[in-house]
């Protein structure tokens, strides 16, 4: 293989470094310390490579190689490297040290192309610090607002606007980041499949034909906080109360739904949060996901119709924010057809897949072709310390996208 599996390796374990819980799993948040170690170190590796290198306007990293006709359209090639707290060292990262690899081997190579590289790495695509996932690759496509830089807050009550302007982003450039359709002509990611499916079949490389549509939510629930022994039960307006009995039913309302749509509570504030005061307020996310969009639809309207009655019956008030929402997205054809060809090529068993997380993507495939493929996830783990994936099942997918991008790139010539 063309590929250095040791190198891989010492990418991975060496951003697995940048983590703020040592020993409980990796957690790197946007615009943190370990947001700017990890950076810093993407960057060192990109200059080794000779690429050009540079942050966008919302602190996305990118490596650009050039190309011997500037002008033609850029091939993208990346993924995340943010993570969910006490997270995995693959998710996300597995797709960035795809594309610091890549590029290592075109330059000891010296492959020279039609069109430019550029070698991204994304920040908050799980959302973990802001709860606004998919944060770069929206920026790029232009659905970052800027009320949603000013609104959108962490635990402490700090703002993305706030925490750019610290990190040395001016939040008032967001638009800088959007990028033309017209100047981009694909788009390739790699991930760790997050699931037991390729495990499971004993198959190299996951060829994902459709991600899962997306639709995240936040509802909160108003009302009144009162002493929890003074107040009689009729005369109660329990925020909680109501909400326990929306919540009880969401798993409900996905199965009856089904085509395998999901819906799940992740989040949960109960205000002010004492067990002696009758709780005056509840916030929690809804997420769900399923490939038909109607479903998901399906699924919200229910969840909103159950909303009203509740509340209504309960004396509370209620508020719903749409956080997220991406329609179900097919992948290229042609990429698709072309990773097929390239396992066949390298001997690779492959599996069509449907993705059922949520990945940059979904969202970069509203401006451009994009291609996905996944490596084998031991036990399905993922979100969790115990994510693991072996190196050479990583190297394997990272040898079919190296193949793609020079295919897509247009080889002028090897070596000197």
């Amino acid at each position: 293989m063309f590929t250095n599996v040791d190198r891989i390796q010492e990418y991975i374990e060496k951003l697995s470094k940048f983590n703020s819980t040592p020993g409980k799993g990796i957690t790197r948040l946007t615009f943190t310390k370990e947001d700017r170690g990890a950076r810093e170190y993407i960057k060192s590796e990109m200059v080794k490579s000779g690429l050009k290198v540079y942050e966008d306007a919302v602190g996305t990293v990118v490596g650009r190689l050039e190309g011997e006709d500037k002008f033609a359209p850029v091939i993208m090639v990346g993924s995340h490297f943010d993570s969910v707290k006490n997270g995995g060292k693959f998710d996300g990262a597995a797709g960035v040290v795809m594309g610091l690899e890549i590029a290592r081997v075109i330059r000891e190579n010296n492959i020279k192309l039609k069109h430019p590289i550029e070698f991204v790495a994304m920040i908050e695509e799980e959302g973990g610090r802001f709860g606004r996932g998919l944060f770069a690759s929206r920026a790029a496509a232009g659905k970052v607002t800027r009320e949603e830089l000013y609104n959108s807050k962490d635990e402490s009550g700090i703002s993305i606007a706030e925490a750019m302007k610290e990190f040395g982003l001016d939040p008032e450039k967001i638009y800088d980041a959007k990028r033309r359709p017209e100047d981009i002509k694909a788009f390739i990611e790699l991930h760790i499949e997050q699931g037991p499916i390729l495990e499971k079949k004993d198959k190299d490389i996951g060829i994902v034909e459709y991600i899962v549509g997306l639709n995240q939510i936040e509802i909160v629930i108003k009302g009144r906080p009162d002493h929890a022994g003074t107040t009689p039960m009729n005369m109660r307006s329990d925020a909680l109360d109501a909400a326990s009995n929306v919540i009880s039913k969401i798993s409900s309302i996905a199965k009856k739904v089904g085509g395998g749509t999901v819906a799940t509570v992740g989040t949960l504030k109960v205000l002010p949060g004492a067990s002696n005061i009758v709780p005056g307020e509840v916030i929690f996310s809804v997420d769900i996901r399923s490939k038909d969009k109607d479903c998901i639809k399906k699924v919200k309207d229910e969840i909103c119709s159950l909303l009203q009655g509740i509340c209504k019956e309960k004396n509370v008030k209620y508020t719903i924010e749409e956080k997220i929402y991406v329609n179900p997205v097919k992948m290229d054809e042609n990429i698709v057809a072309d990773f097929n060809d390239i396992c066949n090529e390298l001997g690779f068993s492959s599996q069509p897949m449907l993705s059922g997380a949520g990945h940059d993507a979904m969202i970069m495939a509203e401006i451009t072709k994009v291609g996905l493929i996944f490596v084998k996830s031991k036990d399905g783990r993922s979100h969790c310390p115990e994510e693991w994936t072996d190196y050479k099942d990583l190297q394997k997918g990272i040898e079919v996208a190296y193949k793609e991008v020079l295919k897509l790139g247009g080889v002028i010539s090897y070596g000197n």
